[in-house]
């Protein structure tokens, strides 16, 4: 079973009443018009890795990302102690 957001719900169970079939047909033949071709589903891949990373590529993104930070304060930080030694020279 999939939840879909209350607005497509809405609108997507209002197209299904209106040619008297339910709302699982509606999606999916959604699905199957969206993704019918080969580009539209690379295009879909790519976004859904673009937004949503999959687990594995967000760890080591975040982790990367933290050990960017952390190289960045830590050259900050001989910076700043090398200004301090300078002033006091």
């Amino acid at each position: 079973m999939v939840s879909l957001p209350v607005k497509w719900e809405r609108f997507l169970k209002h197209l299904a009443d209106d040619h008297e079939i339910d709302l699982n047909t509606v999606v999916g033949e959604l699905c199957e018009w969206a993704f019918s071709d080969v580009e539209s589903k690379e295009q879909f891949k790519l976004w859904l890795d673009e937004a949503y990373p999959p687990k594995g590529e967000a760890k080591d993104e975040a982790r990367a990302a933290g050990e960017e930070a952390a190289e960045k304060e830590e050259e900050y930080e001989e910076q700043s102690e090398k200004e301090t030694q300078d002033r006091t020279d």
